[in-house]
């Protein structure tokens, strides 16, 4: 189970009650200021990353290796997607446990990552093998063939 569903509430609840024993009325009207200046400053840091988001394309990145050196297991799936500047292409069912997202830069290289509970837990770079990496192609020498 997820713990934040229960201690976050209870420590808004904890935090009311005592703001209201020290300082009355006037304790719980700042309070419950505060904590919707958290809800907004939430909500716009997710209009501005979708905001970026919507001028790229689904899945894409500029860096699939840079992406892969910057992703540290635990984050969520916002602060990925503010990495990339654009939402990963889904590759696991609506609703379904775990999520996976991948990301593929103009070199066709992709970061597929896994998500759950909206958290990091692995991600995978695959990188297309090249022309240059396989060496230099093999000349046909008539002279070996005798």
């Amino acid at each position: 189970m997820n713990l934040r569903k229960i201690l976050i509430p209870a420590g808004i609840v904890v935090l009311v009650i005592a703001a209201y024993r020290a300082y009355g009325p006037q304790g719980i009207l700042t309070v419950s200021g505060g904590l919707v200046m958290w809800g907004l400053l939430h909500y716009t840091r997710l209009m501005n990353v979708m905001q970026k988001a919507r001028n790229h394309p689904i899945g894409y990145v500029g860096s699939a290796v840079m992406l892969n050196a910057k992703l540290k297991a635990g984050v969520n799936l916002l602060h990925v997607v503010a990495m990339t500047r654009a939402l990963g292409q889904q590759l696991s069912a609506d609703g379904q446990q775990p999520e996976l997202y991948r990301w593929t830069d103009g070199t066709q290289s992709h970061v597929t990552c896994e998500f759950v509970n909206g958290r990091l837990v692995r991600w995978e770079l695959v990188r297309p093998a090249s022309q240059e990496d396989a060496g230099p192609p093999a000349a046909a020498n008539p002279a070996d063939e005798s």
